[in-house]
């Protein structure tokens, strides 16, 4: 009791000014013989290169087609420069989200815990005046994440049926209903989501990447045919650099998918570190953005599409493959894009469905990809509200959401010399509010161009991974 009393007479800046110099992890583990990833139990684990194979999965969406109009908003220069800071914010929430739940794993001796549960147990064993805000936190993170990735899983829907339509009509010479196209997704996407878990689902994932990396080549040899100098763009474009970041983030965000991914693996440990499968396939996907936003802008210049499959020539059969190939690859992601409404739905009814949870919880993935379709088909221009969503979700669930988490964590053994911590969470604060109010305001120009043009083509969010 005494020395609690001298600890909690210190100055304020004898306690928060440097940060211990051993890890979490560790020193926690040499004060205590409980090792929550040894104490972990997963019937089903995945193997680092399934988990990855996942992870790119999740980054790689349809997202990455409105690259070349990012790098128009930024300029070919500042466009790469850009893209490698957006990717390192991005992968850095990700990270201080998973190292805040390893060290929250030894401190309340539990062995895996979801995004909603780290910001819950955070909270809790914070400073006090955050302490009443655990239950708020967790509960605004859930619907963040259910209202997301819910509603993702309808664009994807519409997406998957629109490229289908494309080419139908190319190819026969008539209209063919959108609705019905949707609706005929409804039996293959509830077999999809029969899936049981993500250690089964990884073969999926792997399809999915060939489809879209196949997808990606043949678009990558229209870009690189008949190149013009690099000269003859911008190189830096300072005016409209806001709608580059509301474009990238959104593209390349994924943090609901960070918990789910580490809870399933067999060596949790190998998901951080400088060559860890975090760091290895947000590394991967940086490239990737940059190499096609910096082709597709310095091919078609001023004329670059909103979706880069806009500019490529409509009655070549490469071109129309492209749309195919991405078609299948949206909805084989699809499985894993709804494996997080099931988790959140599942986690809050598991407990009162003891008799039959097997059939309960099938019973419940159909409902839900039922309800995801019914959606689509209601509302096939769906893709504008979604960004609207998504721009406001993303921004505070992957940007500002883990700045507190870390914040709270970290409170009883400082923020590093200098408070280098604090200073860093601000930066990141700030750039998750200028993304919520441009990458807002950029949904709500798309809803208002929904409404105003006669067309009834809607354009794909760019907010939507």
């Amino acid at each position: 009791m005494a020395k609690m009393n001298e600890s909690l007479n210190e100055p304020m800046e004898l306690r928060y000014k440097i940060q211990p110099r051993k890890d979490a992890e560790q020193a926690a583990l040499n004060q205590t013989d409980y090792d929550p990833f040894a104490d972990r139990q997963n019937e089903h684990p995945t193997t680092d290169s399934e988990t990855l194979t996942h992870l790119l999965k999740a980054s790689l969406g349809t997202g990455i087609l409105s690259m070349p109009i990012a790098f128009m908003y930024s300029g070919i220069i500042m466009g790469i420069f850009a893209t490698i800071i957006t990717a390192f914010i991005c992968t850095h929430c990700s990270y201080i989200l998973v190292k805040c739940g390893h060290k929250l794993y030894y401190k309340t001796r539990r062995s895996q815990m979801s995004f909603a549960e780290i910001a819950e147990v955070s909270f809790q064993n914070g400073p006090k005046w955050c302490r009443g805000f655990a239950p708020v936190a967790k509960f605004s993170i859930l619907f963040g994440l259910f209202l997301t990735y819910f509603g993702t899983c309808s664009v994807y829907t519409v997406i998957v049926a629109k490229n289908f339509e494309q080419v139908l009509n190319h190819w026969t010479g008539t209209e063919v209903s959108l609705r019905m196209l949707i609706s005929c997704l409804l039996i293959p996407l509830i077999l999809l989501s029969w899936i049981p878990n993500l250690k089964y689902l990884a073969p999926v994932s792997m399809i999915a990447n060939v489809f879209m990396g196949l997808g990606l080549g043949i678009t990558f040899y229209y870009l690189v045919q008949d190149l013009p100098s690099i000269e003859t763009r911008n190189y830096f474009q300072m005016s409209t650099l806001p709608a580059f970041f509301s474009i990238t983030i959104f593209a390349m965000e994924a943090i609901g998918v960070v918990m789910p991914l580490e809870n399933n693996m067999e060596n949790p440990r190998h998901f951080l570190g400088i060559c860890g499968v975090l760091s290895q396939g947000m590394s991967g996907v940086t490239l990737i953005y940059m190499f096609l936003g910096f082709l597709g802008y310095l091919r078609y210049g001023e004329g670059t599409e909103e979706s880069i499959t806009l500019n490529l020539p409509v009655h070549e059969w490469p071109a129309q493959a492209v749309k195919v190939l991405i078609a299948l690859a949206v909805f084989c992601t699809f499985g894993l894009q709804f494996y997080v409404c099931l988790e959140i739905v599942w986690d809050s009814i598991k407990e009162k469905c003891t008799k039959r949870p097997i059939l309960v919880n099938y019973v419940l993935r159909t409902v839900l990809v039922t309800a995801a379709v019914v959606l689509a088909v209601s509302v096939p221009t769906i893709a504008p509200f979604m960004g609207l969503i998504g721009a406001f979700c993303f921004s505070i669930l992957g940007l500002i959401f883990p700045v507190f988490i870390e914040m709270v964590t970290h409170w009883d053994t400082g923020f590093g010399a200098y408070n280098w911590i604090v200073w860093k969470n601000i930066v990141i604060f700030l750039c998750g509010i200028a993304a919520l109010v441009f990458g807002s305001n950029s949904a709500i120009a798309d809803i208002m161009k929904l409404y105003s043009d006669d067309t009834s083509a809607a354009p794909v969010a760019g907010g939507i991974s």
